[in-house]
């Protein structure tokens, strides 16, 4: 089962054992039903920024949402180098969580990859609660937040209001950053 389908899997699981109906649930997260229904049936990619809200409302690890397993460490985890759990969204980011094993977190650490993108239109904006710090590790990334673009390049960052409106392009190559999402 890939991906998707295993995120859709566990987002139906965590509905019905909180016996809710896809209006209560779709309401209660802010989304359209039929947003929830496609991310149910895993007929689209499920962001991370709707994790993160399920996660928040529910009180469940988003660690468990994304991979499945329940994070255990309390006092301390440990990500070795390219080690850290992995997942490849869509074709244009992949993710890495810096701490999928540590529970309770009130942020999350991840190592993002921006694969250059050539289609043109209108760039994919997500939203999410909390605040969001992004560092670039290698490339040149433009972020667009609340309709404004900004170039960053290796050793730039920019901390912003998640709430806003806001998409990633690679330029001129792969990008990696450290995403920090609260």
């Amino acid at each position: 089962m890939d991906f998707i389908q295993q995120i859709a899997e566990r987002i139906r699981g965590l509905r019905d054992a909180l016996d809710l109906s896809r209006e209560e649930m779709a309401q209660q997260c802010g989304v359209p039903v039929a947003t929830l229904d496609s991310y149910e049936s895993g007929m689209a990619d499920v962001p991370v920024s709707f994790l993160h809200k399920l996660s928040s409302v529910y009180g469940v690890e988003m660690t468990a949402l994304m991979f499945g397993d329940e994070p255990k460490m309390q006092s301390y985890y440990i990500t070795r180098s390219g080690h850290g759990t992995g997942v490849e969204r869509t074709g244009a980011y992949s993710y890495q969580d810096l701490a999928a094993g540590f529970c309770h977190r009130t942020f999350v650490p991840l190592m993002v990859t921006v694969e250059p993108h050539d289609a043109e239109g209108p760039l994919t904006l997500n939203t999410h609660e909390g605040q969001e710090f992004n560092f670039i590790v290698e490339g040149t990334l433009e972020i667009t937040i609340a309709g404004r673009t900004h170039t960053l390049n290796r050793g730039d960052s920019i901390m912003f209001d998640a709430r806003k409106p806001h998409g990633l392009k690679a330029v001129g190559g792969r990008v990696k950053l450290l995403a920090i999402i609260s």
